[in-house]
């Protein structure tokens, strides 16, 4: 893939003069963890040095962290945070779209994540916005502390993230933990994962994983010079088996997904399966979002590791050794989407692609999530 070539004062140069040690080398990753799988689900890099309320200097520091991402060869979603304000200068954000292209990050593996409230605009051109961004397939979070809750209500973000004063003080203030419970009572009616920032302790970790919280991102999950296809460790927190009437939706269990192009090769597929060893398959997708293919990482790996595998298959159409996709909606219950699962008994355990309203993938649910989650309802 041709990366983006920055001009003389563009993209790259809010960087000029400093070291030359690699982007890797420069960039901090932070792995957001899946608290019921222990798995990094997105990874959001941090490039060093002070924000600056620049439209033009954040969206270079944005690339940058892109890039850095990108040479570590993973392809999972990527979270880039960017000040609401921003979205309102089209020519940055034009950048950052193209720059995203180039890379080969696709909308539906890049998680942009917004801070700050509307900065000059009405609420209503920050939906607008907002909803633009959704349109082309990224995935939203947004700080819930500083907007109105009626506007994240109707944002219906994949992703609200929490007040790290709430992460800091929700196991010894009950006025904390209301907020993070009512979050994720808020979540689960969207569709949306609520994410703890800053955890430091155990016992933040258990308090918030009790209350519902699904997402967690801090020092305590973060080894010393983590790197994507590292592992992590997550403490074992408490369930919460509160569910409406209907039990949960299949959202709750929700992850983003590591999609690529349908036209991706069977040995672009294996660098993301070494790379990544918790990625349990990879949907192909076409251009407008929408899942035409599943790699079972199980069953792919098989292939490859049999006689000739690799000389057969690695620069061939990784969609030859693919699956077709099984879809579920997002609006349907979790106990649904179980059921739909067992209609394959050769595919049982095959990852589910959650789907929009028009069809394009907004992640997957693994039937193992589903299966110990609603267990746990009858206990």
């Amino acid at each position: 893939m041709t990366a983006f070539a920055a001009a003389p004062g563009g993209p790259e140069s809010a960087f000029a003069g400093r070291s030359h040690a690699s982007p890797l080398e420069r960039v901090t990753f932070h792995p957001i963890v899946d608290l019921d799988t222990g798995t990094v689900v997105a990874v959001a890099p941090s490039v060093p040095g002070a924000s600056v309320p620049d439209p033009d200097a954040e969206v270079d520091r944005a690339i940058h962290a892109a890039r850095a991402l990108s040479r570590s060869e993973t392809l999972l979603p990527l979270q880039l945070v960017l000040r609401m304000g921003t979205l309102s200068y089209d020519r940055p954000m034009e950048r950052l779209h193209r720059t995203l292209a180039d890379l080969g990050r696709r909308p539906g593996g890049v998680i942009v994540s917004m801070t700050g409230g509307p900065a000059g605009m009405s609420l209503d051109e920050a939906a607008a916005r907002l909803g633009g961004l959704r349109s082309a397939g990224y995935l939203l979070a947004l700080e819930v502390g500083d907007l109105p809750t009626r506007f994240v209500a109707d944002m219906a973000p994949t992703v609200l993230i929490l007040d790290p004063a709430v992460t800091r003080r929700a196991a010894a203030d009950p006025r904390r933990a209301a907020i993070a419970e009512a979050f994720v009572a808020l979540g689960r009616r969207t569709g949306g994962h609520v994410l703890a920032p800053g955890v430091v302790s155990d016992d933040q970790l258990t308090n918030l994983r009790g209350r519902g919280v699904r997402l967690a991102q801090g020092p305590l999950l973060t080894p010393r010079h983590w790197r994507p296809g590292m592992p992590v460790t997550v403490p074992v927190g408490a369930r919460d088996s509160e569910r409406d009437r209907l039990g949960p939706r299949v959202t709750e269990f929700m992850m983003p997904a590591t999609v690529m192009p349908d036209t991706a090769t069977a040995e672009e597929v294996l660098s993301v399966f070494n790379a990544e060893p918790a990625t349990s398959s990879v949907v192909l997708v076409d251009q407008t979002e929408r899942p035409r293919h599943t790699v079972d990482r199980t069953r792919f790996l098989l292939r490859l590791a049999g006689a000739y595998g690799h000389a057969l298959h690695a620069h061939r159409p990784a969609a030859r050794l693919a699956d077709p996709p099984r879809p579920v909606p997002r609006t349907v219950p979790a106990i649904a989407a179980l059921r739909a699962a067992g209609d394959d008994a050769d595919r049982v355990y095959d990852d589910l692609v959650v789907i929009d309203e028009i069809g394009r993938c907004l992640g997957i649910a693994r039937v193992g999530d589903l299966i110990r989650s609603l267990a746990a309802l009858d206990h």
